[in-house]
């Protein structure tokens, strides 16, 4: 429909509808993790619901929000084709879940691509960062929030440090590249969405799992785990989480509710990764008091996992696509020399 006809088909529309056009109103935000409240719980739902809050402020009630944990809206991998449609209005997802549809996606968790958190808070504003900003709105996405977690591994047996350690062992990675990571080290991969991780170790159909601090915790795999490898001292597991909107949504609304979602999105980011970095400390407690095992990833053993990622998942996922091959070379202009 062209902009012409869409505005004609406004004004004739009833009183009601252009309303309803005008002012989307409840927004419903989206995510798979567990719910609580502002003040305690998993850092993501806190921070989903931190940001509905100051954004009614900020626009006096002009936008309200609904909350929505544990996929209790949708399963986990319909979020990124709901909001690219417009269906869904907002979601804190993984954006590696949506690598099945674009490609491009799988970079938000590349093997030992991003090693700290100041290098991948730093894509935001770097070529790497606009060029994920550009493919994704031409998607249907806006980057409301850029949030960084660091991942570490929880184990039923022995802890997985160096890339031998998964040999033969059921392994879940978390995208496409790193379950390749996975497979080239003798591991057979899993595949599932973080929320199905504590019941695939319990069953035994999964011996180990890759997945953020914070997911450690909240999902409570320490219940089933005999290990954990923390990434208190770097992680080759670090995965881009953002807080999006549909573009569809997002440009319905007035510039002044654009310009709010916008500045608060940048504030939670300062919330994002103090959380994040507190769970990375917070989570060898917890296995530690459950009787598992804890060790840290050291510097040697980071090397070792990005070498192997080197010439084979950051390989293939450069070959997929030009749009694949420009993310990588202005990602690997930002590594860290490890």
């Amino acid at each position: 429909m062209t902009r012409r006809a869409m505005l004609g088909a406004i004004a004739t529309s009833p009183l009601w509808m252009q309303s309803a056009w005008a002012q989307p109103g409840n927004l419903k935000i989206s995510h798979q993790f567990p719910g609580g409240s502002i003040a305690q719980g998993d850092f993501r739902d806190r921070l989903c619901r931190m940001f509905a809050a100051e954004v009614e402020k900020r626009t006096r009630g002009g936008l309200k929000f609904s909350i929505y944990p544990e996929s209790s809206l949708m399963g986990a991998n319909a979020q990124f084709g709901a909001l690219k449609g417009g269906s869904l209005d907002m979601a804190l997802v993984p954006l590696s879940y949506a690598g099945a549809e674009a490609p491009e996606a799988n970079i938000g968790l590349m093997p030992a691509l991003v090693t700290s958190y100041e290098q991948g808070y730093a894509w935001k504003d770097a070529p790497v960062g606009r060029e994920l900003s550009r493919i994704l709105a031409e998607q249907g996405l806006v980057i409301v929030s850029w949030i960084w977690q660091a991942g570490g591994v929880a184990s039923r047996g022995a802890p997985i440090v160096e890339p031998e350690d998964a040999r033969g062992l059921k392994v879940r990675g978390g995208s496409r590249e790193m379950d390749q990571l996975l497979r080239d080290a003798g591991a057979t991969v899993v595949e599932l969405p973080s929320n199905e991780i504590q019941a695939a170790l319990r069953s035994g159909s999964l011996d180990a799992a890759l997945t953020s601090s914070t997911s450690l915790i909240s999902f409570r795999l320490h219940e089933s785990a005999k290990s954990l490898t923390t990434a208190r001292g770097g992680s080759y597991w670090f995965m881009f989480e953002p807080l999006m909107m549909s573009r569809t949504v997002f440009d319905r609304l007035p510039k002044q509710q654009q310009a709010a979602i916008m500045a608060v999105g940048a504030d939670m980011e300062k919330f994002a990764l103090r959380a994040a970095r507190a769970d990375d400390a917070a989570v060898a407690a917890v296995y530690r008091r459950a009787g598992a095992r804890v060790i840290d990833m050291n510097t040697d053993s980071l090397r070792k996992w990005q070498a192997v990622a080197r010439t084979t998942a950051w390989k293939e996922f450069s070959e997929r696509s030009e749009n694949c091959a420009k993310l990588m070379a202005l990602a690997e202009q930002s590594i860290a020399v490890l």
